[in-house]
């Protein structure tokens, strides 16, 4: 078997020519991985199929098998994301800024490809795909290292990817799955420096954090999702109740699925018994405070009291952490606390509350009057993403193609020297 470190020196090579190639080249690359995709999806399904029958063996939890599934419906979707991604544009060659100086050096900032993207990520197969695909747009090599849960999946994959790349004539080094399935090899994709540009860890907070702390490769720190809906007092009731509803039960097995309820005081005894009721259909559990046990009584809503570990947990589950607050402003101090700093959603129809939360509240994104499940960069027009940026530096929220570059300035003169 290659070691991690040859691998990642052939996926560097490939990165030098991946940065020549046009749009064009990398357009018609992605049409051949998409309809490889779709002609293999048999073979995937039957690889993805071993990889269930282990996890259900060990007791995996179903929203963990939600998220390991890749069926030919699922297959279908990644593959058609990879044609909405060659339809964008692309971020190589774009000008940032340009201008001329006084001695007459024009100089332009330009986009250029990061190089080597290592992605380190837990069962999820589709950011497989996802990840490539956004790589190969950006002029980029992935070199991917998905959880022991899905190797099967991944490498089938990867396979048809790289059969595809070949077939167009570009390296198909360009897209590699780190050899190996144990600890050892993540450690020495950490150690890659020089060979790998940047990591991007996706999974759990025990993953992520195992990464920052130990990476000697620059990583881009993608968050857990601690995500928080506030239902302000001047909130459209109705509109209330479906928005945290589809935030938390849409699809529970996300990032961006809400974890946490914050209701102001003065609409609690009014919104909660609607919310509860559909709640107990939907065999939602609220870890809450007294007043939420009230409400959870009269509706017969599972409900447990709520504790440190609740207000910081991301569930994965149909349980939520819920609290009634007296003001916007104890709302955005909850959060402060608490948050993983990934989405915050606002439902009010009141500007400056809307305008002060929006202000006070630290997070990639905000949602005013809409779900937190939108925090995605699908949904944000970017075709697939490669993660959702929690830090500040370099990218934060969902990351897209233009996530994927740097910049490299290019100054043009006749002769100038400097005195």
């Amino acid at each position: 078997m290659d070691t991690v470190e040859e691998v990642a020196q052939r996926a560097k090579n490939a990165a030098r020519e991946l940065r020549m190639l046009t749009r064009n080249q990398k357009d018609e690359a992605l049409r051949v991985i998409a309809a490889r995709l779709k002609a293999e999806k048999d073979f995937i399904s039957t690889q993805n199929h071993l990889d269930l029958e282990a996890a259900r063996a060990v007791g995996t939890s179903e929203a963990l098998i939600d998220r390991l599934t890749l069926n030919g419906a699922r297959i279908e979707a990644i593959a058609d994301a990879l044609i909405d991604v060659a339809a964008l544009p692309d971020p190589v060659g774009e000008v940032v800024r340009g201008y001329t100086l006084p001695n007459g050096l024009q100089v332009r900032q330009t986009r250029v490809p990061l190089g080597v993207v290592g992605m380190i990520y837990e069962a999820r197969p589709n950011v497989t795909v996802d990840a490539a695909g956004l790589c190969l747009k950006s002029g980029n090599a992935a070199l991917l290292r998905g959880s022991s849960s899905a190797y099967n999946t991944n490498v089938a994959l990867v396979e048809v990817m790289r059969k595809a790349l070949v077939e167009v004539g570009i390296p198909a080094d360009a897209i590699a799955l780190v050899p190996g399935h144990t600890h050892e090899s993540v450690n020495d994709l950490m150690k890659a420096r020089g060979l790998v540009d940047v990591l991007i860890p996706r999974g759990g907070a025990s993953l992520i954090q195992n990464i920052v702390n130990n990476s000697l490769v620059p990583v881009i720190e993608t968050g857990v999702g601690n995500c928080h809906v506030y239902v302000d007092k001047d909130a459209d009731l109705n509109m209330a109740v479906n928005i945290v509803l589809n935030s938390k039960t849409q699809r529970v097995s996300v990032c961006n699925a809400a974890e946490t309820l914050l209701v102001h005081e003065a609409v609690a005894d009014t919104f909660l018994p609607e919310l509860f009721a559909q709640f107990k259909a939907r065999s939602v559990t609220v870890h809450g405070d007294e007043k939420m046990h009230q409400h959870a009584q009269l509706a017969g809503v599972n409900w447990e009291p709520v504790n440190d570990e609740d207000w910081a947990a991301e569930y994965y589950s149909m349980d939520i952490a819920a609290g009634v607050v007296p003001s916007v402003e104890a709302a955005v101090e909850h959060i402060l606390t608490w948050s993983s700093g990934h989405t915050e959603a606002i439902v009010s129809s009141c500007a400056p509350t809307i305008a002060y939360f929006t202000s006070a509240v630290d997070s990639a994104a905000v949602m005013v009057n809409a779900s937190t499940r939108f925090t995605d960069g699908a949904e944000f027009g970017f075709g697939a993403e490669i993660g959702i940026s929690t830090q500040k530096l370099h990218a934060r929220g969902p990351m897209g193609l233009t996530e994927l570059t740097t910049t490299t300035f290019i100054v043009s003169g006749n002769g100038q020297v400097r005195k």
